[in-house]
């Protein structure tokens, strides 16, 4: 594409009638310039892309976008956003990909993860070849490829959008983080059903206050369009249970489907019964009623099906396919997952790590414990320091025998993460083990037949940052191995 055609996509109060080459790929990473790319220069939070141009151009770069002069030898595009620009321009570079399948998108704190899992399964189940980008990886078909981000830079996306759409892929689901959508890199992109599962506190370290981390969440249903086209509708689909719903309703112009367990929903579940191996419940639809017997077990993984299943039937899926879907679902990695080695009590590795799903999670756990429960469970380091106390809080209500220990410590020191979770902790009743291998063996020492341990926060990781440096660290290995130490 010459450039001149590209920046066509640009408003037209970007003026630039410099010289026009080809423009053979988009790139805002130095390192991976070709002969013939545009290079956008973006200010990063330790780097600023703009000290990177010269060497860019030296790479065979034929054009650089920029916030600022430049004195290089390849013409100069000056804006006010490259960030802003770069969405734009990754959209038109690669042709509009996300109008070219089906494309689902999940916000909310909680249940992104396993609500992404559960509509892919219905999707593949259906029939469509599926894609899927979430926290854990990007799936294009049966091809699976690492991530950094829960929702990758808008270049990135657009650029796995295309490959998706070169793949054949039908339908795609994607976990959309309030960062992402705060910082625009899901600008262009074209959302066909918009899923919302809840809003609790997190992420207060960037958005400052519970307001401003609701409205990013909106953003996604207020950009899902203001048309009503018969042949490419659009849907927001909301928990009906979560208060936030109502000011999402407000700001899109979707057709709105709810669903719930407590408020009147268009989609609910009642008669919800656990045990230890899953959950039965009674589906309510406006065409009827359905039991339903799945292997996920907890009230808060009644929730994440009722959102899958809302948007495999807008999709136009039957529910009696969409059902039999789920139920043959075992669970998604690092979601109360169960670490079976030979042992006579139970234990679970979870993501959980937010007041909220903390919560959840061990009131699913005090429903079928027998006898004690305990929760090896820390705070991440440079994030949200206010919910730090009321995780401990929780763990010292809820479980029997709390530990608290480091999960992704970062800069800060471990000790001063743990005194911040102390304030929030009911004395006596937990114990302080920094080093989170020992807190796990510590559980698992100590634990007799009928106990549960929780081990929570990391989930599917297979790592640990503390200060600059990645450990490999798996909590799912680390309990094997002091179950099998036993």
């Amino acid at each position: 594409m010459k450039l001149h055609e590209l920046l066509k996509h640009l408003h037209l109060l970007v003026p630039f009638t410099g010289d026009n080459p080809e423009i053979t790929s988009i790139e805002n990473d130095n390192r991976k310039v070709q002969p013939g790319s545009l290079f956008i220069c973006i200010k990063g939070y330790t780097v600023d892309g703009h000290d990177f141009a010269p060497s860019a151009v030296q790479k065979g770069a034929t054009a650089v976008l920029s916030e600022r002069e430049l004195n290089l030898d390849v013409p100069v595009i000056i804006v006010k956003d490259t960030n802003r620009a770069m969405a734009v321009l990754a959209d038109a570079f690669y042709g509009h990909p996300s109008r070219k399948f089906q494309l689902i998108g999940i916000t909310g704190t909680n249940g992104k993860t396993t609500v992404s899992h559960l509509i892919e399964k219905i999707m593949s189940d259906a029939g469509k070849k599926t894609g899927l980008i979430g926290t854990m990886y990007t799936k294009i078909g049966d091809r699976t490829i690492e991530t950094k981000n829960t929702t990758p830079e808008s270049l990135t996306l657009q650029k796995t959008f295309k490959e998706m759409d070169d793949n054949g892929v039908q339908s795609a689901v994607m976990e959309v983080s309030s960062h992402a959508l705060d910082l625009g890199r899901v600008h262009g992109t074209d959302f066909d059903i918009a899923v919302f599962t809840n809003l609790t506190q997190d992420h207060l370290d960037y958005h400052k206050t519970m307001e401003e981390y609701k409205h990013a969440k909106g953003l996604l249903f207020s950009q899902l369009g203001n048309s009503f086209l018969a042949d490419k509708p659009k849907y927001a689909i909301l928990n009906a249970d979560d208060e936030a719903s109502e000011s999402y309703i407000r700001g899109t112009a979707a057709h709105i489907v709810t669903y719930g367990i407590d408020s009147a929903a268009d989609i609910m579940a009642k008669e919800i019964s656990m045990t230890p191996e899953g959950t039965t419940f009674k589906l309510i639809l406006p065409q009827g009623e359905y039991p339903v017997s799945m292997q996920l077990i907890g009230k808060f993984s009644v929730y994440n099906v009722l959102a899958a299943i809302s948007a495999g039937l807008v999709s136009g899926i039957p529910a009696e396919e969409i059902i039999r879907s789920i139920e043959t679902v075992k669970g998604v990695s690092g979601r109360f997952e169960l670490v079976k080695a030979g042992q006579d009590f139970t234990v679970i590795v979870d993501y959980a790590h937010t007041p909220d799903s903390l919560e959840n999670v061990l009131t699913t756990i005090r429903q079928f414990a027998q006898k004690k429960t305990f929760v090896v469970v820390g705070c991440g380091g440079d994030r949200d320091r206010t919910k730090r106390p009321l995780m401990a809080k929780i763990a010292c209500e809820l479980a029997s025998d709390p530990i608290f220990t480091s999960d992704n410590p970062r800069s800060e020191d471990p000790i001063e993460i743990l005194k911040d979770m102390e304030d929030g902790a009911i004395e006596g009743t937990y114990q302080l083990i920094p080093d989170r291998k020992e807190a796990i063996k510590y559980a698992i020492n100590n634990a007799v037949k009928g106990d549960v341990i929780l081990i929570a926060g990391k989930g599917h990781e297979t790592y640990q940052i503390i200060g600059s440096q990645v450990f490999d660290f798996d909590d799912r290995e680390e309990a094997k191995k002091a179950i099998e130490a036993l």
